[in-house]
């Protein structure tokens, strides 16, 4: 409860003292911290509790993703946007007891415009690398992969509407842990409504080739750009429930994401 309590204090402080910068500022904002490829430096740290989960359907799962998004200037007209998801996760629904630990990192480049088209247009494309960095069997894959990642969307006005995917072959790694072929599918839309205001509903749909299983959250929030000091953030709250998952899977949960944010 200590982190739940903690992110409503940071919303509170966010819906009455909205931000140092005015309000066409902290739009803008909004609007690049909705462009997964923008030329922006942000930092989320994304809080993820589900419930449902195990058996029982009674256990509890929490994951923080650490996801510091990098654009990396290649010319006047490219940027590489580095983006990459580090997880620390908890379980304690599984059959060995509770496990925490570190999880398999998510490391993607996107070639992308420096600015979207003068229609809206955003686009990037590159690779993307899984690597078998997790502490416990249970919160990873053991295994290297690699695979295609690629993003589409439009802004026009307020509104931004897209989607982000990529596919993952494992390439090396143990000989006794089961090969992955996974496909990752975001489809998002937001909405700027005022003062650095946005309201969003995204999923984050993954397919298991190899067992033919679907995981399906369906995430909806809203979020706030403010400010501490010199320091520009943005505190998203939303909820999340699962359409499918695999036997065991959670049921239903909320996230809070805090994202340091460094516009240039």
């Amino acid at each position: 409860m200590k982190v739940s309590r903690t992110s409503a204090g940071f919303l509170m402080l966010a819906v009455f003292f909205p931000c140092g910068a005015n309000a066409q500022e902290a739009d803008e904002l909004a609007k690049k911290l909705a462009n997964p490829v923008a030329n922006l430096i942000s930092v989320p740290i994304q809080n993820n509790f589900d419930y449902g989960a195990g058996f029982a359907e009674s256990g509890f799962a929490y994951t923080v993703n650490l996801q510091p998004v990098i654009p990396i200037p290649l010319s006047d007209d490219w940027l590489l946007i580095s983006r990459t998801i580090i997880p620390i996760a908890y379980r304690d629904y599984l059959p060995d007891g509770d496990v925490g630990g570190l999880g398999d990192i998510n490391a993607s480049f996107f070639l992308s415009p420096q600015k979207p088209g003068s229609d809206g247009l955003i686009l990037g494309f590159g690779p993307v690398f899984l690597l078998p960095t997790a502490t416990e069997d249970v919160l990873g894959t053991g295994k290297f992969g690699v695979g295609p990642t690629g993003v589409l969307a439009l802004q026009d006005g307020p509104w931004t509407v897209g989607a982000l995917a990529n596919h993952v072959w494992s390439v090396a790694g143990s000989d006794s842990r089961e090969d992955v072929s996974q496909t990752f599918l975001q489809p998002f839309i937001s909405r700027t409504i005022g003062g650095g205001r946005t309201v969003s509903a995204n999923s984050e749909a993954t397919y298991n080739w190899i067992d033919g299983e679907w995981t399906i959250p369906i995430n909806v929030g809203i979020s706030q750009i403010f400010k501490v000091g010199e320091q520009t953030l943005s505190l998203q709250v939303g909820g999340r429930y699962y359409a499918d998952a695999p036997q065991g899977g959670p049921d239903w949960g909320f996230r809070t994401t805090l994202t340091f944010l460094f516009p240039q």
